[in-house]
């Protein structure tokens, strides 16, 4: 009968009956009318399509559906019914990920039959809600997903995958490419698929991509027109092209950041300023067409939106700096640095444009006009300035620095690394005529400065003074630390880096004159200082002390008694390249409670797998541990310890 045909009972047999070849070798050949079909018969699974036996040789039949010419499939994938299903497809080959990826959003065809969309309503009147179609719909337009490719990761097929992965899961956002020197590199292909599957996106960083040229941002700017920030770093095929269809299909672009892009001027900055009209941060940096004219009309247009300007290395001129200081009514944050076209005059025509009013952070660096002059009318047209930055800044002496700090009034950090000009004067002069706000004060190897050779006169004490940090300044002496001793007595963040004139006799004042309690010390590189110094800071500011760094000091095993004893709030401790053992490890461990998390003990060469037990110990609250270049420690230990301690991150 016509089921007894079919029938199937589990054996390798196909008909009941028995097979229909006598030859049992035979039974994998199945014959059709017109061909041979043949299936290996032990691996069978393996097989994606039939081979054909045609023309005396076997051929691999083609899939019917890969018969199918793109448009086909792309009208086929445009009409699946929800982006799972797409995802779905898109994993079969790279050609079906294409055609998926090339997928427009407005592209998506709505294939529901009025029948089931009249049940979808009734059944949400039913529920009183939402449906499922509307809550996948809201949730593909918020945008909240973060991709990141980096290196040889970054590519067309990469970028291809997140358009149509992310489109169903939330929606891209954020998207950070940092390309390399690989073979397969990112193009205006990867590109394109990110324009069309992720209209959501907001955040797009682009770096090292040589291969990305116009065309491919240009896919960007007419495809997410939600665009508000954009970092161009590296990218020499980009022009002002680009920033002209940027300008056109992202007017809502609040962030700009243009790095080494050679081919990008004035034209491309115009066309911004003229259709971005919400700018809040722009930032320019080595673009050598890049000159007065863009830079002017983006500060002019965004006057009262634009919060942070970075000038670096540009042909700009005073011009630039006078429009800043006119029509910067809205910006805080202004660094410029390597500006070799900048005088004198534009750092004073700044200052004096009284468009500074709301200026609070302020970063010189490598610029040779800035002066004593133009930087006091900085200073003085800057009511609100509250940390100034000065870096590499030759022509600055003593008396341009007071004058500076006379002048802004309001300055609460004060910040100068490499002014050679500046001498133990312009630091003390500095710090007196700072004002009463000023908490933090940072100088780093300004070589001007010398030890007092004399007592300073009768000084009111800068009670404000919170940080004191001074990091390679050789010729800063134990006389200086006496004389901040005296002037700095609420100090809770001490740095002395480097200082190899400083002795115990200049240290021991000024940690005996802080009366708030220490918080956090460094004394790095410090190599006349001893265990004293380490007790001093135990005894008095221990029930404060949360970090203490002593690389390189002249301390032993007393020196970690002192801290294991009095120091109950220590969470990071650094005593790499001193003369420490085991013993010492020992005792750090022994006394408790102490709540460690970072210890170094990195160049000890006396700690060796004695220390183990202790280090174990010490493991219960340690997140980091750095035991490299411990020449005595074996990297058998090492690996119990990290066993051990599975939650602490261990060098070795």
């Amino acid at each position: 009968s016509h089921s007894s045909l079919y029938w199937f009972a589990g054996s390798d047999d196909f008909c009941p009956v028995g097979s229909i070849y006598p030859n049992l070798k035979e039974s994998s050949l199945f014959l059709y009318p017109n061909q041979d079909v043949y299936f290996p018969p032990c691996k069978r699974y393996h097989i994606s399509a039939p081979f054909v036996f045609a023309g005396g040789k076997f051929e691999q039949k083609k899939p019917s559906i890969e018969v199918l010419p793109d448009e086909c499939l792309f009208e086929i994938f445009r009409r699946l019914p929800g982006g799972q299903e797409r995802s779905t497809c898109a994993c079969v080959s790279k050609r079906w990920l294409t055609l998926v990826s090339n997928i427009r959003r407005d592209e998506i065809s709505d294939n529901k039959t009025p029948q089931a969309s009249d049940l979808e309503h009734e059944n949400t009147n039913k529920k009183g809600g939402v449906s499922a179609e509307d809550v996948d719909s809201d949730v593909e337009g918020d945008g909240y997903l973060s991709r990141s490719l980096d290196g040889k990761k970054a590519t067309d097929i990469r970028l291809a995958s997140i358009a149509v992965g992310t489109a169903s899961r939330g929606g891209l956002g954020k998207l950070f490419i940092r390309g390399s020197k690989s073979r397969h590199v990112v193009t205006t292909v990867g590109l394109r698929a990110i324009s069309r599957g992720c209209p959501s996106l907001r955040v797009l960083s682009l770096w090292n991509l040589s291969s990305v040229g116009d065309e491919g941002l240009c896919e960007i700017a007419n495809g997410c027109h939600q665009l508000e920030k954009l970092d161009l770093c590296h990218c020499p095929s980009i022009t002002d092209k680009s920033l002209l269809a940027v300008a056109k299909g992202c007017p809502n672009l609040t962030d700009l950041t243009i790095e080494g892009c050679a081919n990008i001027g004035n034209e491309g900055l115009q066309a911004i300023a003229c259709s971005c009209p919400n700018l809040k941060s722009v930032s320019i940096k080595d673009c050598p067409l890049a000159g007065d004219q863009g830079v002017a009309s983006l500060l002019s247009s965004a006057s009262y939106s634009l919060t942070k300007v970075k000038l670096q290395a540009l042909n700009i001129t005073d011009v630039s700096l006078a429009v800043i200081g006119h029509y910067g009514k809205a910006v805080t944050d202004l660094s410029l640095t390597s500006l070799p076209n900048v005088s004198e005059k534009g750092f004073w025509v700044m200052g004096n444009g009284h468009g500074l009013q709301k200026l609070k952070s302020f970063t010189v660096t490598s610029c040779c006009g800035a002066t004593d002059s133009g930087l006091e009318a900085v200073g003085k047209g800057c009511p609100n300035l509250k940390q100034l930055c000065l870096s590499k800044c030759p022509f600055l002496s003593d008396k341009g620095l007071s004058s500076l700090a006379k002048a802004a009034g309001s300055l609460e950090c004060l910040q100068l690394e490499e002014c050679h000009r500046i001498s133990q004067f312009g630091f003390f002069c500095s710090l007196i005529n700072c004002g009463a706000k000023l908490k933090v004060i940072s100088f780093a190897n300004c070589l001007g400065i010398k030890d007092l050779n004399s007592g300073l006169p009768p000084l009111s004490p800068c009670e404000s003074l919170r940080s004191l940090s001074i990091h390679n300044c050789p010729g800063f002496g134990d006389a200086s630390l006496f004389a901040l001793g005296k002037l700095c007595p609420q100090l809770q963040h001490v740095e002395l880096c480097g200082l190899h004139g400083i002795t115990d006799a200049g240290v021991l004042p000024l940690l005996e004159s802080c009366e708030a309690g220490l918080l956090k010390v460094n004394l790095s590189g410090c190599v006349n200082l001893s265990d004293k110094v380490v007790q001093t800071i135990s005894n008095l500011h221990g029930w404060t002390l949360e970090l203490l760094n002593l690389d390189g000091c002249k301390i032993s095993d007393a020196s970690l008694v002192a801290i294991a004893e009095n120091c109950q709030l220590l969470t990071d401790l650094d005593i790499s390249k001193c003369t420490i053992t085991d013993s010492g490890i020992a005792a750090l461990a022994h006394f408790n409670p102490i709540n460690l998390q970072i210890l170094s003990v990195s160049g000890c060469s006396m700690v060796s797998d004695k220390s183990l037990p202790s280090l174990g110990k010490l493991g219960e609250t340690l997140l980091g541990l750095n035991l490299q270049q411990c020449k005595a420690i074996s990297s058998r230990a090492v690996e119990l310890l990290t066993e051990q301690l599975w939650r602490c991150d261990i060098l070795f």
